[in-house]
């Protein structure tokens, strides 16, 4: 766990770093960093985190007016952010909570495991169902009319199923507090546990299995 730790919470806190480095007027390691963590993530500017200024997330109007008058979303992932509006996280807001939740998951996971079992098959598929949806029905939404412009952007769907409850701002959009953002952190965190949960007890029992047989051969040895 503690390899795991260092290891993996490198991987998971280098896309916190690039903000920071922006912060400081560090921009080498920072494009380095975005440039590495564009390989595994589309890094959309109105669905990224940013830190350093007045707001948390922006939408992609306020994207726009800052950056460029694009639906291009290859032109929209270069905006890294500004002294103004702070600077982006090195990937999505679903990334952070996928991977970020799988780091907490598993210190969560390390102290109670010889008190829990591991995931049935069912309930890690029904995990990773909320996700799956979601992403899929984000890049169909994406493909067919556009970034911005699809049913996932706008989800009038949504909107007309409950009768217009919430206020507009929570149906469209990708901005923090968002039903978009809600549900890509939601799912996000939900992976985090379904991976912990099911893959990590079969890690476990392979290590210890590996160092009773590590012992035994010692032994053997007279070791």
């Amino acid at each position: 766990m503690l390899v795991f730790s260092l290891v993996y919470g490198l991987y998971v806190g280098l896309p916190f770093a690039a903000p920071v480095f922006m912060h400081w007027g560090w921009e080498a390691p920072a494009r380095w960093i975005y440039a590495a963590y564009a390989l595994v993530c589309h890094q959309m500017p109105q669905r990224s985190f940013f830190l350093f200024g007045p707001k948390g997330m922006y939408s992609l109007p306020e994207i726009q007016a800052a950056w460029k008058a694009t639906f291009n979303p290859l032109v929209l992932r270069q905006f890294v952010g500004n002294a103004a509006m702070g600077w982006k996280v090195a990937w999505s807001d679903r990334m952070v909570a996928m991977y970020t939740s799988l780091l907490l998951w598993a210190w969560l996971w390390w102290p109670l495991r010889k008190r829990l079992r591991p995931l049935r098959g069912w309930l890690f598929v029904a995990l990773l169902t909320p996700l799956g949806v979601d992403g899929f029905t984000h890049l169909l939404s994406d493909a067919w009319r556009g970034v911005g412009r699809g049913f996932r952007y706008t989800n009038a769907w949504l909107a007309a199923l409950t009768n217009h409850a919430f206020p507009a701002t929570f149906y469209m959009g990708d901005a923090l507090g968002s039903f978009n953002s809600w549900m890509r952190l939601v799912s996000g965190v939900l992976f985090g546990l379904a991976v912990v949960g099911w893959m990590f007890p079969m890690l476990d029992a392979y290590f210890e299995a590996y160092a009773e047989q590590a012992r035994r051969h010692q032994e053997e040895q007279g070791l």
